[in-house]
């Protein structure tokens, strides 16, 4: 089976193990050995011998062993003799020539094309195997091997329908081959005038390099081109070191008068000046040393030495992002990092106060504390696990709250320890929930435009997250001008959309256009999302099976909870089954290949024949128009573990249309190539993502296994079928789920030092009012621990209270103002302390309203009131007048943004309305209808959505006796549940205790 070779450290797509050693001279086409034609003279008797000799010999020595008609039933009787067996096998042998030829057939066919896998003959085996190295050898003494034999690492870079090719395609097609060496060869030819022309000017410049070195780029040979990424692997020993090239280079006038601006853009007959330690032999050339080399070109050398001290000014690395890929004017598939517009002018500013701090340098340079480096560093991660977090806790709060007889079963989430806590934390500290929402609505607004211009969407391949703020996309191939406020970026592939501008979208009623992306890592403060479904076949990833598992981790956790999709599958081989918890809806976990092959392969058949019978051409064309209610989800496949040749090429096959049909593919290899690989990338042990045919060096985007245990018993304790909470835990219906974090001593003793009131409006007793410019600061902070009693990391308080980052100097300041005002006890304590673990906590006689309502709730149902039925009402009426409004009624618009990623919006009104069940029970029992009423009515005033209240309040009032009263409050209850209707449980309800009141609605309306 071919396969593609790599070099030490990098991928290629050439056809041997290294590119041989070229002197720059002009293009030269290699000359066939002797050995070559030896070869192909063997291979095409062979041929001859099989395809032709095999029949021949049969028909001539054995003739044809079937019947000449129909036999008859006596042939049943007949005596086997040894023709008869001569006739078996002849008919044997016949069938095997025909597979064979039909191997033959297929692989000269897919050889002549130079496009794709060939098809694969059913039972074929090694006949194949023998048809394609026969085909190759006979074939390669007209052409290289590598534009002959079929090019597994080009699979599927063609699009099918009306779908235009991929820059890639121009790779793929024998004749742009052929163009290409023309053109490289008029290149040398014109390099070589100019290097006449500039002989009468100059003839001392190769005398003062000569102790330079240089490389002059190659034409193309074959399907390989030149990079600076092959450069300096093959004679730095790193192709990292690709920057040093690019620098000593960058903005120098080449022999065809044209700059090098971009690592990524190079072109036959250029000369690179090398760093001093390139090593070589031929290939790197000092001006005056350079027997192989012409006269001409090597006075174009001396020439270009002169350009030496130009001023490389301006840019540098960072902005070209380069690595290899893009050779010879652009025509490979290529993700490069875009230009970045410079920052908005700010005018200078005086030293932060207060409410400036924010603007102060962000706090990335300060270190984690001991919280989870790979999370802080992934903020798309973090903010699509901590939005799930926070929607599994809300629904587990519902589930607990409408399924609880007798009690509540889970009035509190499960307080996170040890490395699940260190995970909570990194994610709030971590978390970009901006950043998503405006990449969310950046992308669905431009879904909207088009489709409102009745433009399909283009094909992009990935997108790149700016330091900046701008979001660019980037083309598989031009797609004209973008709709406004989009703008054409730094040529006709790249799509940009400032952040100005994209902040000023709003939510649009339309399918998400990409939901494949995916964060891969950083590159100079850009961050790249590859758009996994839209790649022209299998993307590979190779490394240690630790590193390649933590970058599969990253890709399925975000793709399972990210913002920017609607739904999808993701599916998990290999690795991941515990994963599951993230996204059950959306993950799914097979054992093995097989399962896998035959799962896609159905999916694979279904998509065409859907996109078939829709009229589309593909999902993107789907997703927008009068059909993208249809969705057109994708389906992406991470597959951990390499699979064999035979079952990559299987997997292959089906990953040519897989762009086309929404459907991606992740394969991990275990450091060789792997058959049908359509892009290449490698992790290594130093967290470096590199994808060199790319120009990709990233900082990797990873989930290792201790985190992703982590996040997974967050998402896990949070679950109330499987949590501690839930039916399956110790804790039960009166376990510890049902205990307040932090219980307050309620007698009269215990009275605290400082109390705080945030049910209602925020006002604090027992403290002097802070200075003007720190108050505001200094009541958020508070508030933020006497929410979180169990600690909080001082990492997520400054996160908390500067989004945008501050420096630690800053946030260390607060803190000091903090533990100064809060003060000490009689005792000396200081009032805000740090615990083992390094986080902020506070003392117990510093208390809220929500404290003692949570202390006094619990006292009633479970402490002291379960026996005491005097006490049960005292209590339940004590915490109910504590209820004055929603929590932080009046804090100020624009703070407090980390109520966001808090359940509290969602605990309090179920606990007050736990609250005024619990009381109307009470006061029900002693047939106290008034009073029952009443307390419903305190609690419908915070929890006015709770369906429970108000069927209570229809049974309270049903046993006042009064219909006419039922039915106005009936009437009242129809009147707000809208054009929604009366939930069916209300509505069976009011059938049970006012039969009559469809009438009553009926002649109200």
């Amino acid at each position: 089976m071919p396969r593609r070779r790599t070099s030490s450290s990098a991928s290629s797509t050439a056809p041997s193990a290294a590119p041989r050693n070229r002197t720059p001279q002009p293009v030269r086409v290699r000359r066939r050995s002797f050995g070559d034609f030896v070869k192909a003279f063997l291979a095409f008797v062979v041929l001859l011998v099989l395809v032709v000799g095999v029949p021949l010999a049969l028909a001539t020595q054995i003739g044809w062993p079937l019947p000449d008609g129909a036999p008859g039933l006596d042939w049943l009787q007949r005596e086997i003799t040894v023709k008869t067996f001569l006739n078996i096998l002849t008919v044997v042998v016949w069938f095997a020539w025909a597979q064979f030829t039909a191997c033959v057939l297929v692989e000269v066919k897919a050889a002549l094309s130079g496009v794709g896998v060939p098809g694969r003959v059913p039972g074929s085996g090694p006949s194949q195997l023998l048809a394609r190295q026969l085909v190759a050898a006979l074939l390669l003494v007209g052409a290289t091997a590598a534009s002959l034999t079929p090019g597994l690492s080009q699979l599927g870079q063609s699009m099918e329908g009306n779908q235009k090719p991929s820059v890639a395609a121009a790779q793929q097609t024998p004749g742009i081959f052929a163009q290409q060496q023309e053109q490289a060869a008029g290149t040398a030819s014109a390099l070589a005038e100019q290097a006449g022309q500039a002989a009468a000017r100059a003839d001392g410049g190769s005398a003062a390099h000569g102790d330079t070195k240089y490389y002059r780029i190659q034409p193309p040979e074959g399907r390989h081109h030149d990079s600076l990424w092959e450069i300096a692997d093959r004679h730095l020993g790193d192709g990292r070191r690709y920057k040093e090239i690019f620098e000593l280079n960058k903005d120098r006038v080449q022999p065809d008068g044209s700059k090098l601006s971009e690592a990524s853009l190079i072109r036959p007959g250029w000369i690179m000046e090398m760093p001093g330690d390139a090593r070589g032999g031929e290939l790197v050339e000092m001006p005056d040393e350079a027997p192989n080399v012409s006269e001409q070109v090597r006075q174009q050398i001396s020439d270009y030495a002169r350009t030496g001290d130009h001023a490389q000014g301006g840019g540098g690395s960072g902005a070209q992002g380069g690595g290899s890929g893009a050779h010879g004017g652009g025509d490979n598939a290529q993700v490069s990092l875009p230009e970045q517009r410079p920052a908005p002018a700010t005018p200078a500013t005086p030293a932060p106060s207060a409410g400036q701090e924010h603007a102060a340098t962000p706090a990335a340079a300060d270190h984690s504390f001991g919280l989870p480096e790979a999370l802080l560093a992934a903020p798309l991660l973090a903010a699509g696990l901590l939005g799930a977090l926070g929607r599994r806790r809300r629904q587990a709060l519902w589930q607990s709250a409408l399924g609880s007889v007798g009690g509540r079963r889970g009035m509190e989430p499960p307080t996170p320890t040890g490395d699940a806590q260190d995970v909570q934390d990194a994610l709030l500290v971590g978390a970009d929930p901006e950043g998503v929402r405006l990449l969310d609505r950046a992308l669905r607004g431009l879904a909207a435009a088009l489709t409102a211009e009745s433009r399909p969407l283009p094909v992009v391949y990935a997108a790149w997250m700016g330091g900046n703020g701008d979001l660019h996309l980037q083309l598989a191939q031009p797609a004209g001008k973008p709709p406004a406020p989009w703008q054409l970026g730094q040529d006709q592939t790249f799509w940009m959309l400032a952040r100005a501008d994209a902040e000023r979208y709003e939510d649009a009623d339309t399918a998400a256009p990409y939901p494949g992306l995916v964060s891969l890592g950083t590159m100079d403060d850009s961050r790249l999302l590859l758009n996994l479904e839209s790649v022209p076949g299998i993307v590979s990833l190779g490394g240690t099976e630790a590193d390649r598992t933590a970058v599969f981790a990253s890709v399925a956790a975000e793709l399972a909870t990210n913002g920017w999709s609607d739904r999808m599958t993701i599916t998990l081989v290999g690795f991941g089954e515990d994963l599951t918890p993230l996204a059950p809806n959306r993950i799914r976990h097979l054992d093995g290949f097989e399962d896998l092959f035959e799962t896609m392969s159905a999916e694979t058949r279904q998509r065409r024949g859907a996109l078939g019978a829709a009229g589309h051409d593909s999902v993107l064309t789907g997703r927008t128009g009068p059909a993208q209610h249809t969705r057109w989800a994708p389906h992406l496949v991470l597959l951990a573990t390499q699979p064999s040749d035979e079952d990559a090429l299987r997997l292959a096959e089906l990953a040519a249309d897989a762009g086309r049909l929404g459907i991606g593919y992740l394969v991990g290899t275990e450091g060789t190539d792997l058959p049908g690989a359509a892009w290449e990338m490698r992790i290594t042990g130093e967290g470096k993502l590199l994808a060199p045919l790319l120009g990709l060096e990233l900082e990797a985007q990873t989930l290792p296994a201790a985190q992703r245990r982590a996040v997974v018993e967050l998402f896990t304790d949070a679950d109330p079928e499987h949590g501690p909470g839930g039916s399956d835990g110790p804790g039960g219906a009166s376990g510890t789920a049902n205990t307040p974090p932090f219980l307050v001593d309620i007698s009269e003793q215990g009275r605290p030092a400082v109390y705080a009131r945030l049910v209602g409006s925020y006002e604090i007793i027992g403290l002097d009012a802070p200075d003007d410019d720190r108050s505001a600061l200094l009541h958020e902070a508070l508030a933020l621990l006497l929410l979180h009693r169990e600690g909080v990391h001082p990492r997520v308080l400054s996160s908390a209270l500067w989004p945008r980052g501050v420096t630690a100097d800053v946030r260390d300041a607060l803190l000091e103002r903090l533990r100064a005002w809060l003060g000490t006890d009689p005792d000396g304590t200081p009032r805000l302390a740090t615990d083992a673990t390094g986080r902020l906590t506070l003392a117990k006689s510093v208390v809220s309203d929500l404290d003692v309502l949570r202390s006094l709730y619990y006292e009633a149902t479970q402490g002291r009131g379960v026996g005491s039925r005097q006490v049960r009402g005292r209590l339940l009426t004590d915490a109910l007048v504590l209820v004055r409004g929603p929590l932080l009624a009046d804090r100020p618009e624009g703070r407090y943004r980390w109520l966001t990623h808090e359940i509290i919006d969602a605990q309090l009104p179920l606990l007050v309305a736990d609250t005024g069940l619990a009381l109307s029970e009470f006061h029900l029992e002693k047939d106290r209808a008034e009073k029952a009423i009443e307390a419903l009515n305190a609690a419908l005033r915070t929890a006015p959505a709770d369906e429970r209240l108000w069927h209570e309040l229809l049974r309270a009032t049903h046993a006042t006796g009064d219909p006419d009263r039922l039915r106005a409050l009936a009437a009242d209850l129809v009147g707000r549940s809208g054009a929604r209707g009366v939930p069916p449980r209300t509505e069976a309800l009011l059938d049970e205790l006012l039969p009559t009141w469809r009438d009553g609605v009926a002649a109200a309306g």
